[in-house]
Order: C-alpha cells, then sequence, then structure tokens
C-alpha cells in the first residue's frame, strides 16, 4: 500500500529541514551534549497521554553486591488492574546511544500500555560518551533482573526498543542467553541499528530516500558509543551472534530508511539460526515511524501489529484440559 498523504507531507518536511542537519552533525561530545540540551527540552512537551500513567522509579538495588540500580519510568493503561502484572514490557528507547530518555518515547510506550495491557518499564540507561558500551547493556541486564526479582515471569517479559534501542534490545537478548537467564517471551524491534560500523547503510545511502536518519552521521556517532575498544567487542556485532534459543522476533522497517539494509541482514540471520523472525516493511516509511502512531495512519497501524505479535506471545499456555477438549 502506498504511503498516506499524511506521511509524504511529513517526510517531505523532515527531508527539507531536518535530513541536510543530521548528514551534517559532528560526531564530537560538546555537538552531542548540545543536542541532548535540546531533545530534553523538547521532552518536556511530551505527556504520556490520558489513558496511561507515568510512574518515576528509581532503585539503587544494594540487595547483592555488583548490582546495577535501576532507575526510569512504568508506562501504565489507567485501566490495568492493581493486582501484579504477570508480564511487562521492556523498552529501551533509541537515540544513537547518545540522545533521548524514556520521556522522548513516550508517544511509543504509551501506545504499548494501552494496546497490550501490559506496564511497561523503560529505563534510564547510560548514554555515550560518557559511558560508552557496554554501559546502556550492564543497565539493561540491570533492568532485565529487576523483573525478574519482582516476581514478574520470563515466559511474560517481551523486550523491545528503537533505532539503538533495537540494537541494545537484541544486545540484550544475546547476553541473556550467554549468562543462563531466563528467556523472555519475544523481542520487537523498530527501525533497529543493527550494525554500528554502519557498512551496510553507508552502501544504502545513494539509494536510500531517507528523510531523517544519515548513515555517515551515524558512523561519526558510532565511534563515541562503542569506547576505546572500538568495533571488537562481539556483543555489539548482532549479524554474528550464534542466535541459538531465541524468543520468536518481531522486526519493523521503513521502506524508505537508510537502514533497511540493516533490519534485513538481522531478519535473514535469526531466520538462518532457526528463529521465528517477521520482518515487515513499510513502504515509503521514514526511521522510527512508530513515533508519529497519534498522526500517522501507518504508524498507527504498525503499533497495533506490535502488540498482537506480543499478545500471542504472552497468551498463556492452554491448559490440560483445554487442550482434550
Amino acid at each position: 500500500m502506498d504511503p498516506s498523504v499524511r506521511s509524504r507531507a511529513i517526510s517531505g518536511a523532515l527531508r527539507l529541514g531536518v535530513h541536510p542537519f543530521m548528514h551534517r552533525v559532528p560526531g564530537h561530545a560538546p555537538s552531542i551534549r548540545t543536542a541532548r540540551s535540546a531533545v530534553d527540552a523538547a521532552s518536556l512537551l511530551l505527556r504520556g497521554g490520558s489513558r496511561v500513567r507515568v510512574v518515576p522509579l528509581a532503585d539503587p538495588r544494594v540487595e547483592s553486591p555488583g548490582d546495577r540500580p535501576v532507575r526510569g519510568e512504568w508506562v501504565v493503561a489507567r485501566d490495568a488492574p492493581e493486582a501484579p502484572a504477570e508480564g511487562a514490557i521492556l523498552y529501551l528507547h533509541g537515540g544513537g546511544y547518545v540522545v533521548c530518555s524514556p520521556r522522548t518515547h513516550r508517544s511509543i510506550t504509551s501506545r504499548l500500555a494501552v494496546e497490550t495491557g501490559l506496564p511497561v518499564l523503560v529505563p534510564r540507561y547510560r548514554l555515550a560518551p560518557e559511558h560508552p558500551f557496554p554501559a546502556a547493556l550492564e543497565d539493561a541486564v540491570a533492568a532485565y533482573r529487576w523483573l525478574l526479582d519482582r516476581g514478574v515471569p520470563a515466559s511474560g517479559i517481551v523486550v523491545a526498543g528503537d533505532s539503538a534501542g533495537g540494537h541494545l534490545a537484541a544486545t540484550l537478548a544475546g547476553e541473556i542467553c550467554r549468562t543462563g537467564l531466563p528467556s523472555p517471551a519475544g523481542i520487537v524491534l523498530f527501525s533497529p541499528w543493527v550494525d554500528l560500523t554502519c557498512e551496510l547503510s553507508t552502501a544504502a545511502q545513494r539509494g536510500a530516500r531517507d528523510p531523517y536518519i544519515s548513515a555517515y552521521a551515524a558512523r561519526r556517532v558510532a565511534r563515541l558509543v562503542v569506547g576505546p575498544d572500538g568495533f571488537a567487542d562481539p556483543r555489539l556485532a548482532l549479524l554474528t551472534c550464534a542466535w541459538t534459543d531465541t524468543p520468536p522476533v518481531l522486526i519493523q522497517v521503513g521502506g524508505a530508511e537508510v537502514l533497511r539494509p540493516e533490519a534485513e541482514a538481522l531478519a535473514d540471520a535469526l531466520t538462518a539460526a532457526g528463529a521465528d523472525c517477521e520482518l515487515q516493511v513499510w513502504k515509503g516509511q521514514m526511521h522510527v515511524f512508530q513515533i508519529l502512531n497519534r498522526v500517522l495512519p501507518e504508524a498507527s497501524a504498525a503499533m497495533r501489529d506490535a502488540a498482537r505479535f506480543i499478545g500471542s506471545v504472552t497468551a498463556p499456555a492452554p491448559k490440560e484440559s483445554e487442550v482434550a477438549a
């Protein structure tokens, strides 16, 4: 289906007004801090919506040595039951590992909470360049352990993320497997930044009509993210991960975005490893178009599809009596 008129109008405006700036943004710490301040200021205007409650979370995690604190927020549907949840969504926000926060992504997290009925935990993980990789991964693991420690079963947890948060969500899934933690029920990736070396996206830059993301700028930022060890850390390399015992995965990517080849390559790697992976390419859509779900019909439909997937992987297994019947 062709993009809606509203989608084409927004993409055109971004291509003229935002993409030239994003393409030339310098990849050094002072420019990142300036961008972070601007994004944080703009996020003060964002609200979760009348159908959700946003509850701050700050747990120092002092139960045992080595526990990392968990900070962030819960996004909960107002009509959700007060009883302890049997499931949750662990959402890792995007922003290139250098900007954004739980607040900036409330249009996605609040929609997930309302559509699925599950509470959404959005950790405020540490950002680069002050805290290069694996700081964000350590914080994501701590948030996952926090859910388990408080009685949320792994079979009811879905790990989700967008852009760099999509990379972090997939990296977390690999770390869960490597450390022997119980596997989550599923993984949802919105426009994931799969390859931090940006080889695939740079090759696709000339032919892509992404109105927002520049592969060249992403590559400059990536050098700040990976820290002194560079790209040698195998946890960064999602395309060469073994992907053994991976839970079902949903990947949504815009057809016009420069990161599309990366998402397709990850889907191929997951499928080749025997994982159940659903790849959705939304024609003509830009990077993380789901964040505009209140104004774009395609984004709203994509969020409904994500909720459908989450419901399918977290649904309790039928009882033996029901199977026999």
